[in-house]
């Protein structure tokens, strides 16, 4: 790639639609269901509305829009626990600024700092251990977010943290994992897919070799894809040709990025600082089991869990809020009761609103939806503790 306009020509576009039409009518002549097709990562939905390819596409083929935002699917009570740690005397909360916004279930990050907790929006973990050093006599807690692809990143740093000496940094574990959410979904009755469009950003870690799983056992097709409109379109036809052909296969469009064993370096670091959890609660899809990461006890001196009090409540989400449906492809954003009148980018109740991935906010902005046909819902009922 020499320029990013390779990735957005038109005529090529052009040529890849016709493509795509010609394997859809193809695939519709043996079946009645449209094509249900899965954009595991929230980059995908963002730039498949951005671009208008959903538009361009035929009615034969439908997205359903995975789990593959960070943000979207952490639960309020771990958001009630970072807010607990940031309110925490002498502490020191830094995050990424796309969770300063998520619902808890009675404030948000943002809403925290106004009333006078000491809160930093960073762009890196490293930016964090720096306001350690820059802060020797407070603690400065990380609130680490992310699958795979921000996993690496958080591990060196707690690497450095430990050979350099700083003591007065913590990391808020939350980071997850992409594989044993995809199988939960596959096995999910309330879902029938067609294929994948994998995680790009994730596959440049792990590499393809790990979605090798869900061709052989579930004999379902996935093809990594790259986020600029060409990308989405060469994997959608990659995917589709696929299954015009009976096959399933495990592709990857974005090999200019991605390889077959990801980057070792990477995953030497996240194996060396954190192990699975034996399960990790995700919003609207529950507890799956080794979908989170924890961090060794050989770095238990960085663990904010164990160096603070913190509540480990379970919090309902608000009963007007189906986010859970939303991440399940059960149902599509502008079908949830809220989205749009209660619930928009300005005053969110689920965090696939707030989020600059979430699927929410993908139709929200780009989807060209009238949001006046969806009543207005009050906003009075929060989740509580259960």
């Amino acid at each position: 790639m020499k320029y990013i306009d390779e990735f957005r020509d038109p005529e090529k576009a052009q040529i890849l639609i016709r493509e795509i039409n010609q394997l859809v009518a193809q695939i519709e002549a043996c079946r009645k269901l449209p094509l249900q097709i899965m954009e595991v990562c929230g980059g995908h939905t963002h730039a498949i509305f951005r671009y208008g390819l959903k538009q361009m596409l035929p009615s034969g083929l439908e997205f359903v829009h995975g789990p593959g935002c960070p943000v979207c699917v952490l639960p309020m009570g771990r958001m009630d626990d970072c807010i607990a740690l940031a309110e925490s005397p002498g502490v020191i909360l830094a995050t990424f600024g796309d969770a300063m916004r998520v619902p808890g279930s009675h404030k948000n990050l943002l809403q925290a700092k106004a009333e006078g907790a000491d809160i930093r929006m960073v762009y890196s973990p490293l930016d964090a251990l720096k306001l350690a050093q820059d802060n020797p006599d407070r603690e400065v807690v990380f609130f680490g977010l992310g699958f795979e692809t921000t996993m690496p990143s958080t591990a060196m740093t707690l690497l450095t943290a430990r050979r350099v000496g700083i003591r007065n940094f913590s990391l808020f574990c939350n980071h997850i994992t992409i594989i044993p959410t995809i199988r939960a979904i596959l096995d999910s009755p309330d879902l029938q897919l067609d294929g994948f469009l994998g995680p790009g950003h994730v596959s440049l870690v792990i590499g393809t070799e790990p979605y090798e799983f869900i061709a052989r056992h579930y004999l379902k097709p996935i093809v990594i894809s790259g986020f600029e409109p060409l990308d989405l379109l060469q994997s959608l036809w990659m995917l589709l040709r696929q299954l015009a052909e009976g096959r399933a296969e495990v592709e990857n469009q974005y090999a200019r990025v991605v390889s077959m064993s990801g980057n070792k370096a990477a995953v030497a670091a996240v194996n060396e600082v954190f192990e699975l959890r034996e399960f990790f609660e995700w919003r609207g899809l529950g507890s799956i089991d080794h979908s989170g990461v924890r961090i060794r006890d050989e770095f238990s001196e960085f663990d904010a869990e164990k160096k603070f009090h913190v509540p480990n409540l379970q919090i309902a989400d608000p009963k007007e809020c189906q986010c859970g449906e939303v991440l399940k492809g059960v149902i599509k954003p502008q079908q949830c009761r809220v989205f749009g009148a209660a619930c928009t980018p300005q005053t969110p109740m689920g965090a696939l609103m707030v989020s600059s991935e979430g699927a929410c906010a993908a139709y929200y902005n780009f989807g060209r939806i009238d949001i006046s046909a969806h009543p207005v819902v009050a906003d009075s009922e929060r989740g509580t503790a259960v």
